[in-house]
C-alpha cells in the first residue's frame, strides 16, 4: 500500500508549493490501470507491486484507485510544484 503525503506533510518537508495539480481519471481508464496492476501483482505472487510511474515521479496502486473509486480520495494523485521546479529555456 502506497503512503501518500498530505498537504501539511508537504508544506512541513518542502515549503509552499507554487502551484498543485490534481491527477483526476475516468471510471474506465482506473478499472484498466487497476487490471494492469494488479496482474502484476499475480505475476510475482504478491512479492512486487505494480505502479504507475511518471516523469514527475508520483506513485499510483490498487489501493490508490480503490479508495479514489469509492470517493475516500479526491484525486488519484497531487503533484506539487515549488519555485525551484521552474526552469528558464534559452535559445541557442
Amino acid at each position: 500500500m502506497s503512503e501518500r503525503m498530505n498537504l501539511q506533510d508537504v508544506l512541513r518537508e518542502y515549503g509552499v508549493p507554487l502551484a498543485t495539480l490534481n491527477v483526476t481519471a475516468s471510471l474506465g481508464d482506473c478499472q484498466e490501470l487497476r487490471e494492469r496492476l494488479l496482474a502484476i501483482r499475480n505475476l510475482t505472487q504478491g512479492k512486487e507491486q505494480g505502479y504507475l510511474e511518471v516523469a514527475c515521479t508520483f506513485y499510483i496502486d490498487v489501493h490508490d484507485i480503490d479508495r479514489y473509486l469509492s470517493g475516500e480520495l479526491p484525486n488519484l494523485a497531487e503533484i506539487y510544484t515549488f519555485p525551484d521546479d521552474v526552469k528558464t529555456f534559452k535559445e541557442e
